[in-house]
């Protein structure tokens, strides 16, 4: 059964930092393709961060600069380290894990919740 359980969500001020984690279960961790997708209320999910198994990393536009997202296969990990939040940035953040070759096999934790307010 494959599990990603997202962590390390919460309230922070304007300016502030949180480091988000997830930890997967169930797949052959580092043949796959991680990302983080947040979903703001009203608003379609988007692409924060991914990281393919090589290393290779892409970012959506509003987070260059700000974010960066890692991994560690040896314990089938992910992190996004978020910089200098900004009120946009509140919204649903959901880890994916994706088969580059096998693309039906596409999972999806439950999210955290990120809140950047003062």
């Amino acid at each position: 059964q494959v599990q990603l359980v997202e962590s390390g969500g919460g309230l922070v001020q304007p300016g502030g930092s949180l480091r988000l984690s997830c930890a997967a279960s169930g797949i052959r961790f580092r043949l796959y393709v991680m990302g983080w997708y947040c979903q703001a209320p009203g608003k379609q999910r988007e692409l924060v961060a991914t990281i393919s198994n090589d290393g290779r990393t892409d970012y959506g536009d509003s987070v260059k600069g700000r974010f960066t997202i890692s991994r560690d296969n040896a314990n089938n990990m992910m992190y996004l380290q978020m910089n200098n939040l900004k009120p946009d940035d509140t919204a649903v953040y959901y880890c994916n894990a994706k088969n580059p070759i096998f693309t039906k096999q596409n999972y999806w934790g439950q999210g955290t919740q990120v809140t950047v307010s003062s």
